[in-house]
């Protein structure tokens, strides 16, 4: 399997070995976020409160654990509906634990056969997309939300070995949580440019991103000038600075960076820095609990938001849409995975979509999933 997770520490990479690994499904029940502190305790890495100093990162010890939490997870952990079955055939929680290692993990005794997707089929049409939004703008109107994210799925049959083409993804420019995730007959592609929750040194830190434009001069200045975006965005910020609050000491809730335009790919997009500090006490099950799903793909308020993407989704969100990331002594780092692509045996998944709002254009949204997915797409074919 390959061992390659996002926010893994850079003195790391390429020296970690599998010492253990836990998955979770619906059919199990129970509290997802509760099992996973209690996994990662059971094998050295204590996060029951994360307010602690932690213990130094020991060369020969334990060196920390990759943790996935799909949209769905995220939403029971909310209290909200999990929306459509997974498309793609994986757990919708993993947490792999690593060990250091100094042995060359041997190759393949020549190259993979190359990776060839077949042609897309897409979850919905761009106009039943347009529908969905149209439902959502009248939703708005009637008082049920302020905002809410609609997202579409793509899948592809394929021939050969996937894992290269997802290695090719992670290492998209901008993707600040690339990396690949692996398991028994599937894997997880990431390319995402967005912090859902790191943990380091006593704060809390966020980094919502929300409003698209092309990478170019115009895009910029069109993206700086568009009332319809920064109200988007600044609604949630303010969503996820209420998550923060809920975990946070009190009074100490700040944003540091508002509606800052920053590169991906050919995109650029805005995004703001939300930061807090660490309530005494509190636990990685309890912070899981607070900030998933994130708020940037979900919307306002957050359980009337996912009640509509229940109803308007026709596919389920999968590995798009929740957190992926590492979790070790004195660092937690969660990205949100957008611009992620995810691997079964049968077929290549991935997912892209965005916040609608009173102003949003129903052409105009589909043609900003669409831009979004595109990198995906090419990085993988």
């Amino acid at each position: 399997m390959v061992v390659d997770p996002p926010s893994v520490p850079a003195s790391c990479r390429g020296r970690l070995t599998e010492r253990a690994r836990w998955h979770w499904r619906p059919a199990d029940g129970g509290d997802p976020a509760a099992y996973a502190e209690e996994f990662l305790a059971d094998h050295g890495l204590h996060l029951a409160d994360l307010s602690r100093p932690a213990r130094r990162h020991h060369p020969h010890d334990i060196c920390g654990a990759a943790l996935y939490l799909s949209a769905a997870a995220g939403a029971v952990l909310a209290g909200g509906a999990p929306g459509a079955p997974n498309p793609a055939d994986l757990p919708e929680v993993a947490v792999v634990v690593y060990g250091h290692t100094d042995t060359t993990t041997p190759g393949h005794p020549g190259p993979p056969p190359p990776f060839r997707p077949d042609a897309w089929t897409e979850s919905w049409s761009p106009r039943q997309h347009a529908d969905a939004v149209t439902a959502i703008r009248h939703a708005i109107g009637r008082g049920e939300v302020y905002q809410v994210n609609l997202v579409g799925h793509a899948r592809a049959t394929y021939t050969g070995d996937p894992l290269p083409a997802l290695a090719r993804l992670g290492r998209l420019p901008g993707a600040r949580y690339g990396g690949v995730l692996t398991g028994p007959g599937w894997a997880i592609g990431c390319a995402s440019p967005e912090t859902l929750i790191e943990v380091r040194d006593g704060t809390l830190t966020t980094r919502p991103i929300k409003g698209t434009r092309p990478a170019t001069t115009a895009g910029r200045a069109d993206l700086l000038a568009s009332a319809k975006e920064r109200a988007e965005h600044i609604m949630i910020v303010d969503l996820e600075r209420n998550d923060l609050a809920r975990v946070a000491r009190t009074g100490s809730v700040r944003v540091d960076d508002l509606f800052a335009v920053r590169r991906w790919c050919d995109l650029w997009q805005a995004e703001s820095t939300i930061r807090a500090d660490v309530a005494d006490g509190l636990g990685l099950a309890d912070l899981l609990r607070a900030v998933c799903p994130g708020g940037s793909v979900t919307g306002a308020p957050k359980l009337a938001a996912l009640d509509h993407i229940a109803a308007l989704e026709p596919v389920g969100r999968g590995a798009g849409m929740g957190a992926l990331g590492w979790v070790g002594p004195g660092h937690l780092d969660l990205g949100l995975t957008i611009r992620t692509a995810a691997v079964d045996g049968n077929a290549v998944h991935v997912w892209a979509g965005g916040g609608i709002t009173w102003d949003s254009d129903p052409a105009a949204e589909v043609a900003e999933a669409a831009a979004k997915t595109t990198p995906v797409r090419a990085a993988l074919t």
